[in-house]
Parts: structure tokens; C-alpha cells; sequence
């Protein structure tokens, strides 16, 4: 018999990372052009790409903090802006997911699953994607 204590424990872990599995899964969904069920660099750089459109009302071809919207704190922002002038170009904006699709890769295989897209550097990449 299943007792109250491990019907409990179910639901704390559920409710802990459920969200997160789910999340991570979707978002492989989501971005998983070629039905792997995978997400490969092209990909993510894609995704990536066309949320930098979207973020850049002004369409100057930059982003700035406020366009950012809290996807990179003030230090991440600072250490990817390599002339210093507060904005991120596009190909500033990509190599910053580039950097967070790495970290998430572990095994280094080339590819990211709802697993690895689960991790903390996964769910860092996330926040450049949506």
C-alpha cells in the first residue's frame, strides 16, 4: 500500500519540476524544425534570430536593456557588448546564445534534448528564445 507520505513526496516532485519538464519539452517542440526531437544550433539560432526581430521596435538593429526585457542582467549584457556602446547587434545577440547553447550541451553531441534544455544553462538559453 502506498502510503500518505510517498503520495506526498509525488506531488512535491511533480509540483517542483513538472512545470519545468513541461516547459522544457514544449520548447523543443516549439523550436524543432527538422522533428528530431532535438534542438540543434541552426535551430536555436533561428528561433533566436527571429525574437531579436521581434524585440527591436525600432528596428535600429540593436537591442538595448530595455529591449531586452530582463533576458540578460546588466553584467551578462556588459560582458557580451565587445564595443561597450550599452546595445547588442545581432550577431552579439547570437553569439550569446551560442555561448548558452554550449554550456547546455554537455556531451558536447551537438544537439540539446527537453532533458538538457530542463538544466539551469538550458533554461538560460530559454530566456534568449522567448
Amino acid at each position: 500500500m502506498i502510503s500518505r507520505r510517498s503520495v506526498a513526496l509525488a506531488l512535491t516532485i511533480a509540483l517542483l519540476f513538472g512545470p519545468a519538464w513541461s516547459a522544457s519539452g514544449n520548447a523543443v517542440k516549439t523550436f524543432d524544425t527538422d522533428n528530431d526531437g532535438t534542438l540543434d544550433l541552426a535551430e536555436v539560432k533561428k528561433a533566436a534570430a527571429a525574437l531579436f526581430a521581434k524585440l527591436d521596435p525600432d528596428h535600429d538593429g540593436t537591442l538595448d536593456a530595455r529591449e531586452l526585457r530582463g533576458r540578460l542582467t546588466a553584467k551578462e549584457l556588459a560582458a557580451a557588448d565587445p564595443d561597450r556602446d550599452g546595445t547588442l547587434t545581432l550577431d552579439e545577440y547570437l553569439s550569446v546564445v551560442e555561448q548558452r547553447f554550449n554550456t547546455a550541451n554537455p556531451d558536447k553531441d551537438g544537439t540539446l534534448d527537453a532533458k538538457e534544455m530542463n538544466s539551469r544553462a538550458g533554461r538560460a538559453l530559454l530566456r534568449l528564445l522567448r
